[in-house]
């Protein structure tokens, strides 16, 4: 059996290929496998073929997310489809450009996540012979909400608010101007994607008679096989650096291994009883028990032991905004 996966932009997709690469699926075995790639992507994905098999049992098809029928000659013939890729803008020649131009983001984030999930249904769905979609989303389309009960666990059935992402979007616009922070905002756009594109794809699966299932990863952790770092990765790194910045919006967290994060998006691919939204997180920390963690592990390394928080009250609750350090 072929797996067909998406654009492989992250650590996520390459984990999975690496899962996949030794076979031995639950049923025909999930050996080989086909990956749409977009242009400029031969650098990130080189890798790929050190992995063991990979010469004799991996594709490589080109294709563009913003593209539609792009994805069918990567998605024909394949039993399986995995969509992992999610645009991150890690990066800017003019980051204030960012700020006073949400066109960018839209053009940079949100349209290649919706536009590209769907274009990438619309070619599973000339596929017959597909048994299964699986589409990565995130943990981020569940814990965006206001009425949460610290004593009542997220769930399947749990959506973030947009109302509340969109306020805390015209928030961070004002917060985050001053200090010139491209990651922190970027970081909220991309929360609004994925609450997006997923609920796109479901509406389109259910009109298409496709069976999809999601998986939704909390804060991913572990060795990454590309060469360049996702931003997850090197928030962690900056973390280990000393720098609190950089984890001063993620608060309390799920966090996840990347290898189990990659598992779980074969299980439910193998398992035809799998359906729905299936979240996927171990420990639940704080940012100060992570760090107290990491430095009893790593007592060389600089740890930050306080974290500051920026508290957007003025959007939220018409308040002034308040700088707290933790």
């Amino acid at each position: 059996m072929r797996g067909s996966f998406g654009e492989v932009e992250g650590i996520i997709g390459c984990d999975g290929i690496h899962e996949l690469r030794g076979g031995g699926g639950a049923d025909e075995g999930v050996g080989g496998g086909r990956v749409g790639l977009g242009e400029g992507d031969c650098k990130k994905t080189s890798h790929l073929w050190e992995l063991e098999g990979a010469r004799e049992r991996l594709q490589l098809v080109k294709a563009d997310l913003m593209e539609e029928g792009s994805f069918d000659e990567a998605v024909m013939g394949c039993k399986g489809v995995f969509h992992v890729a999610s645009p991150v803008l890690k990066d800017h020649s003019d980051p204030k450009a960012c700020y006073s131009c949400p066109y960018l983001w839209h053009v940079g984030i949100l349209d290649p996540a919706i536009k590209g999930t769907l274009n990438v249904l619309r070619s599973c769905k000339k596929n017959q012979g597909l048994k299964r979609v699986v589409l990565t989303s995130s943990s981020s389309a569940v814990r965006i909400k206001e009425d949460i009960d610290p004593k009542v666990p997220l769930d399947e059935t749990s959506w973030s608010s947009l109302e509340l992402c969109e306020r805390l979007q015209e928030a961070g616009y004002i917060l985050l101007c001053p200090y010139n922070d491209f990651s922190l905002l970027s970081k909220l756009w991309y929360a609004l994607a994925k609450i997006l594109a997923e609920k796109e794809a479901w509406e389109f699966a259910k009109e298409n008679n496709i069976d999809l299932v999601t998986v939704l990863p909390a804060f991913v952790i572990g060795p990454s096989l590309p060469c360049d770092l996702c931003l997850t990765a090197s928030d962690v790194l900056g973390l280990l650096r000393g720098d609190n910045e950089r984890f001063s919006l993620h608060g309390r967290m799920g966090y996840v291994h990347i290898d189990d994060v990659a598992r779980c998006h074969i299980l439910v691919y193998e398992d035809a009883k799998a359906h729905g939204r299936y979240l996927c997180s171990s420990p639940v920390l704080d940012n100060h028990e992570l760090a107290g963690i990491i430095a009893k592990r790593y007592p060389s390394l600089p740890i930050p032991k306080r974290f500051i928080f920026l508290i957007a009250l003025k959007i939220i609750s018409n308040q002034d905004f308040k700088v707290v350090t933790i």
